[in-house]
């Protein structure tokens, strides 16, 4: 018998279409922008049409064949997703000058690429004529592991091997990657929010954000419904989610769902980096870590490290059901021993019913309304 439901929130409950919107227009930023790389100013801008960014997207993620990609490779954050896609594009272009620049590409690759770096990199390459390439990441990372260690250890890689260099900093979580999640943060919250979601002010001004414009996977009134009719039969909810704080809550807010939650059974990405910081001798607690969802469990009343500790599987773990849409949620689920039910409404759609089938997936859902019926 379920007693308790754990939601993922993107591809669950809410779209990641717009999160992939974000993600596409950042790595555009990084590419284009004259605060950046600066190599096609002309075509950046800070407010496109639906109709644009659909363009942008399926060139830079090669209409979601990228993305697609990653998520199998159980990557669920989209900040990873963007430094990778990113990354690859950078190490591309420095490839087409190495011969003339082998001194300079050395010294940038081999120590932390921050904005004033990709700067320098924008005098240079604005004299040379250079081409972007986003189709070869899929045949480039063909062979690296499945794991996000894997794919940045892969990364680093084809750094060393494409600009015959013996070290490069591609593999960490450095500054390049911070940059990336600090272009996304403000293209998915907007100038309004930017200085609380990242605490950092804006370096490209101009973008209303997304977080009122989220495209939501059933009637907002309908989820709502779901909620409450699971509380009404005794039964805890919490949500798991690789989304930040803000990126919950406001749109929760928005949407009339946070009058049924209990928002110490909300468990978000602040959480999981703040846990992090807490068990720095721990690999990361992101999922397909199962520490998102145990928190959540808790209701965020046993310790950090009580959480990360926990002994797995975990007891009655049955009476757990997750809900989710991804690979990393199941696998999350099937380390701490509880049902998982796949929802059909993630970014590949009908067509993960074969993956999840392939991973016996407990329950195979079209969509989240039907966690009613099920339990």
């Amino acid at each position: 018998m379920i007693k308790t439901v754990l939601f993922d929130v993107d591809g669950v409950l809410l779209s990641e279409e717009r999160y992939f919107d974000a993600s596409a227009l950042t790595v555009w930023e990084i590419l284009c922008s004259d605060k950046y790389l600066g190599l096609c100013p002309n075509e950046f801008k800070t407010d496109y049409t639906d109709e644009e960014i659909e363009s942008i997207r399926a060139r830079i993620f090669v209409h979601d064949q990228v993305l697609n990609f990653l998520k199998s490779c159980g990557l669920n954050a989209n900040w990873d997703m963007i430094y990778l896609t990113a990354a690859y594009q950078i190490i591309h272009l420095l490839e087409q000058i190495k011969e003339t620049e082998k001194e300079r590409i050395t010294k940038w690759v081999s120590h932390e690429i921050n904005r004033d770096i990709l700067l320098e990199m924008q005098g240079v390459l604005a004299d040379q004529l250079h081409a972007f390439d986003f189709k070869s990441f899929l045949d480039d990372f063909q062979d690296a592991d499945a794991s996000k260690a894997g794919l940045f250890a892969h990364l680093d890689q084809i750094a060393q091997e494409k600009l015959e260099v013996n070290q490069t900093i591609f593999g960490r979580q450095g500054e390049l990657w911070s940059t990336c999640e600090h272009i996304s943060q403000e293209w998915y919250v907007g100038d309004k929010h930017v200085f609380q979601s990242t605490g950092r002010p804006s370096i490209q001004l101009g973008k209303k954000g997304f977080l009122t414009d989220e495209r939501v996977l059933a009637e907002p009134e309908a989820i709502a419904d779901l909620f409450q009719s699971l509380k009404g039969a005794g039964i805890q909810i919490g949500i798991g989610t690789g989304r930040p704080e803000l990126e919950t809550l406001e749109p929760f807010q928005y949407l009339g769902w946070l009058d049924h939650l209990d928002r110490n059974n909300i468990v978000t990405a602040d959480d999981v980096l703040a846990a992090e910081k807490v068990c720095q001798d721990h690999a990361g607690l992101s999922k397909p870590h199962p520490f998102t969802y145990v928190w959540a469990l808790s209701s965020k009343q046993k310790s950090i490290m009580e959480c990360v500790e926990t002994i797995l599987p975990i007891e009655n773990g049955k009476e757990i059901l997750i809900v989710g849409d991804s690979l990393a949620d199941l696998l999350a689920a099937r380390k701490m021993g509880c049902t998982f039910a796949a929802v059909l409404t993630g970014l590949s759609g009908k067509k993960a019913r074969k993956e999840f089938e392939e991973y016996e997936a407990d329950y195979i859902l079209d969509n989240v309304l039907e966690v009613k019926e099920l339990v």
